[in-house]
Parts: structure tokens; sequence; C-alpha cells
């Protein structure tokens, strides 16, 4: 991703006032429900629908074509419009609080282009907007896992101008598309969403894993279900999503794969535990993370007697807990619908 200019840099936790101008989109946000966590979401399945892991084995921005990456943009407004049901704007992309915004998305800060229908100009006439409209910037990084949106409204003064070297006149800075950024000064009057820098993408973990883990995982070519036992061998005690099997099976049916996996990796200890039956009890009995549908957790495990203290739930009355690196393989037990007993 592109260097921010100082001025576009965001931190965490800000302490904003909310403009008298966005004062309505701004309480429609903080007042839809789970708002900030379905926006996110929608950010994450942008990506990973450009990168379409199940069908290409992709798994990083960097593997997206140029053409892929301007794309990008169009699908966050798309998986935004179906997250929160926007209706068409009368002349934007949306109506939001009973005014049109236009959600803009750029991969740099400061990057966001704003077409002429979006602000008022002298020089624009029949091409300027009806107004000075708002607009949504979005923003997102999958290598540091952050994120974040914003909303300032568009005036002609807020966006770029540039100097004639020669003649010295100052003139609006557009691009080949008649649009213009951002001047670096309009940084202050955006409101930033949520308390500004987000650091809770959900993460890409393929992307974030040690490298040679990775190349391990990847060692079988031929081999979409060797591919995705590799995985949870690899990946232990931290959730793996549908998106992430899919993409390392490059296959049909994930949840397939990961009942394969967990009978193959029986023998090596290995628990394979999903949301159905006895595993979310025996993942929240080991102080696990709790899958849901569409995820997994796998953790090894060895039999223990009941003066150990550590988390344990217990089949056929013998307890199990989490192995610890030096404590030799066991092959795991066959998990029932229903435990005997477990502790949290």
């Amino acid at each position: 991703m592109g260097k921010t200019p100082a001025a576009w840099s965001i931190r965490s936790g800000l302490e904003q006032t909310v403009p008298q101008e966005l004062a309505d989109i701004v309480a429609w946000f903080e007042n839809e429900p789970d708002a900030r966590e379905r926006f996110r979401w929608a950010l994450r399945d942008s990506l990973d629908e450009l990168l379409d892991g199940q069908r290409t084995g992709r798994w990083a921005y960097q593997h997206l074509s140029k053409t892929e990456k301007t794309y990008l943009g169009t699908a966050v407004e798309v998986n935004l419009t179906k997250e929160f049901e926007f209706a068409n704007g009368h002349d934007l992309d949306w109506r939001v609080a009973d005014r049109d915004v236009d959600c803009k998305f750029s991969k740099d800060l400061g990057g966001w282009e704003i077409p002429m229908e979006m602000y008022r100009c002298a020089d624009h006439e029949g091409r300027q907007g009806k107004a000075d409209h708002p607009a949504l910037l979005t923003w997102i990084n999958d290598d540091t896992s952050t994120w974040a949106a914003g909303l300032v409204k568009i005036t002609d003064e807020r966006l770029r101008w540039r100097t004639d070297k020669n003649t010295g006149d100052v003139g609006r800075a557009y691009n080949r598309d008649n649009k213009r950024r951002l001047a670096d000064a309009s940084a202050r009057d955006v409101y930033w969403l949520w308390g500004g820098l987000q650091i809770d993408l959900p993460r890409n973990l393929l992307l974030h894993m040690d490298p040679a883990a990775r190349d391990r995982i990847f060692s079988f070519p031929r081999s979409g279900q060797a591919r995705v036992d590799q995985l949870f061998r690899e990946v232990r005690d931290s959730i793996v999503s549908r998106q992430m099997v899919l993409t390392v099976a490059q296959q049909d049916d994930a949840p397939k794969r990961a009942r394969d996996a967990r009978l193959n990796l029986c023998d090596e200890g290995l628990l394979v535990l999903g949301h159905q039956e006895s595993h979310p009890h025996i993942a929240k009995a080991l102080q696990l993370p709790v899958p849901v549908k569409g995820e997994w957790i796998a953790t090894r495990v060895v039999p223990v007697e009941a003066t150990d203290s550590r988390p344990f739930f217990s089949v056929a009355e013998q307890r199990w807990a989490r192995a610890h690196a030096d404590e030799p393989v066991v092959p795991a037990p066959k998990l029932p619908q229903r435990l005997d007993v477990f502790w949290t």
C-alpha cells in the first residue's frame, strides 16, 4: 500500500466534535444496530471476494491485478449497500438520513477521488452537483489489519488545487477523469466514525502466519485435502474460517474438508472442533475461542488425571486437556454428541 501523507495519518480513540453539517448521517450510523461490526465484515468480504481464494488460491491484496484492485471500491460499495440496505440516492450512490451520500474507497489514505457531480462549482456549469454532498470515505490495510470510515462534506475549496509552475496561476487539480482528490488540509474536516483508526479488520490468517508454515500448507500441489490437513496442523488454538479452508483446498464444500481433516488428524492427537453437537462446549471447556457456523478450531489434547489443574472435558470417564508441547502424542478421543462432564 502507498505512503500516507502526514496530514492523513489517523489515530485510534479520537475525540471529535460532530460537524453540524454531518450530524444527521453520523447519528444514523450511531443508531444502526451493530453498525461497526457489520461495516468491518463488509470490508473483509469485499477483499475476499476479489481474492476469490477458492478458485485462485490467492490470499493477499498484492496478488490482485491492477484491474481487480480498481474494482475493490465497487465491491466495497456493493457489499455495504447489501449489508445496510441503503436506498439509491437521487443523484449519488445512497440515500442516508434522507440525504444523498457517495461511497468512496481508496487503498491509500487521502487518495479518494471526487467527481464533479458531488459539489457545486461555478466553472462546472451543467456538470456540477445540485449541492455540496457528503461522502463516506472508506479505507482498509490488510497488511496491518486496520480500517477506517469517515464522513466529509465535499466542497470546491476542500479539494486539491495546483499552481502552474510557469505562470503562477492557481487552478483546480483534475485527473484524467475530471476528478479531484481531497486537499491535505481537508483531513481536519473529516469526521471519523467510531473514533478514528480501527485495528480489528477481521484477520487474514494466511497473510499473517509464519511464511514457513504457509509454505508447508501449500506444499501439496495435487491434494486440497492434504493442504487442509496441514492447515489444521499449523494453526492451533485459533479460529479458522470457511474462507480460509476454501482458499487452501481450492475445492467446494469446506465443511467436508474440515470433517475429513478431523478423521485424518485424530491419530496425531488433534481435535478439529466446529459449531455443532458437543464441539462448542468442548472449546469452551478448554478455554478456546468458540467456533460459530463456518468456523473451526484445532487443538491437540492428552488424557489427564483428576489431579491435573488444566481445564478439561470428559469422555467415557476419561479427562482430556490441551497438550503441552513436550507431552507425547496420544490419539484424540471420538467425540460424542453430548459431553459427560466439562469444566470452564
